[in-house]
């Protein structure tokens, strides 16, 4: 889609919301597209953290960056996400705090994952934000491996208009891990 319509820079001026190279960033990830993405969202990082610029939720690109370097830098991931926590933290909305420990779970433990996970529903159930919700389900469910959990997420994800959500393959693999 930002091919077809020629969605990336120069990047315009005004204030656009979500952050475009964010976006830009997530759609790559998701055509698969890892090392565009890495690089798009990086720019992102390195334009936006300059000007003190760490909303999380305006500007997502620390949350997907995690994501896409967990395979192959997975300590530099870790720090980035525990960064973005820290940044939702100090922002304290509910989404932002959701969307955080949720990513940072992919870095931790089984029984640690779990606990960040349910804290993550926690929070995204507070906030307006049900497609993130109903990802965050998905992931305890996985981490849980409660089927009960999953038909949650299920039917959360069909009310929200995102009933074909999936657990992306970064989220599954993290997921995959043994349970204690």
């Amino acid at each position: 889609m930002a091919d077809r319509y020629a969605f990336g820079p120069p990047w315009p001026g005004a204030i656009v919301l979500p952050d475009g190279p964010s976006v830009l960033g997530r759609l790559l990830l998701a055509e698969g597209r890892v090392d565009e993405a890495v690089s798009t969202l990086e720019g992102a990082a390195e334009a936006l953290t300059v000007r003190g610029r760490h909303h999380i939720v305006w500007a997502p690109w620390p949350l997907d960056l995690a994501r896409a370097l967990a395979p192959t830098d997975p300590d530099r991931a870790a720090g980035i996400a525990r960064e973005a926590l820290t940044h939702a933290e100090r922002l304290g909305t509910h989404t932002a705090l959701g969307e955080a420990l949720r990513c940072l779970a992919l870095f931790a433990g089984p029984a640690e994952a779990r606990e960040l996970l349910e804290r993550a529903v926690a929070h995204l159930a507070a906030s307006p934000s049900r497609y993130e919700e109903a990802r965050a389900r998905f992931d305890l469910a996985h981490a849980t491996g409660s089927a009960t959990l999953l038909a949650e997420a299920t039917a959360l994800a069909a009310t929200c208009g995102a009933d074909l959500l999936a657990p992306d393959t970064v989220t599954a693999r993290a997921s995959s891990r043994p349970r204690e």
